[in-house]
């Protein structure tokens, strides 16, 4: 076992790694990141956007939690950086331009009918969403049951086919299977390795002293590219997991 009770910065996916998909982390996961936020700064990056973000971790925050300052989260896929200064502060935003964004909304619609996918009976949600750095595509819309989501496309294949047939029609931008049943779609090179390299610029912070846990570090995962960035890594099969590494660090 390695020992990483000397990083500097945590930095963990959301979905799957803190939290089950689009759910909201537990009692004990939340007393675990209120610990490590005194010891040390933790950055969260996930495909989802600010909202999800204070559905799923600052709601349950203590309201007197302390310091903010060491918390820092990067949603769209590290697309946006927010830090806290009295409250939650934009540092950056790699939008993509509204031409563009109308552009990949319909070569997804053809890619989805092109791949055969049908549309569900009943959705959760919209299912094809521009969140102004990343537009993703939910097949059964964000707030479908967990167990729904897991039972869609399991083994990826549905994705897949809709991703390749979606990249070769925009090649100019970043498409990624995220999630349980989404695909993400962001500027060219602006992934969750680039919102770690930001981190490193913003927080003046080396990537030696830097460490990410994540469930999909798998090639195709959409942690995957977090370890272009040659930091250390972490591969965990679910919350209950990276409470474990948690404890330890603590």
């Amino acid at each position: 076992m390695h020992d990483y009770t000397k990083k500097e910065l945590i930095i963990f996916d959301l979905d799957g790694t803190l939290a089950p998909s689009k759910s909201a982390v537990d009692e004990a996961m939340v007393k675990l990141l209120a610990s490590l936020i005194l010891k040390k700064k933790i950055a969260v990056i996930s495909g989802g956007g600010f909202p999800q973000f204070e559905t799923q971790i600052l709601n349950r925050l203590p309201v007197d939690m302390q310091p903010l300052t060491n918390l820092f989260l990067l949603p769209t896929s590290g697309t946006r950086l927010y830090v806290w200064r009295g409250t939650w502060h934009q540092q950056y935003a790699e939008d993509i331009p509204e031409i563009d964004r109308k552009d990949i909304i319909e070569k997804l619609e053809l890619a989805i009918s092109i791949a055969g996918i049908d549309r569900p009976e009943k959705t959760y949600g919209a299912l094809i969403e521009d969140r102004g750095s990343q537009i993703t595509f939910s097949a059964l819309g964000q707030a479908a049951p967990l167990a729904l989501k897991e039972a869609w496309d399991p083994k990826r294949e549905k994705r897949q086919q809709i991703a390749e047939i979606l990249s070769s029609k925009i090649p100019r931008f970043d498409v990624r299977i995220g999630g349980s049943t989404s695909i993400d779609i962001t500027m060219k090179g602006v992934n969750k390795a680039y919102g770690i390299r930001k981190l490193e610029d913003t927080l003046r912070i080396s990537l030696e002293h830097m460490l990410f846990i994540g469930d999909a570090l798998f090639h195709g995962g959409n942690d995957f590219p977090a370890k272009s960035t040659g930091i250390d890594c972490i591969q965990v099969t679910g919350p209950e997991e990276t409470k474990k590494i948690i404890a330890q660090m603590l």
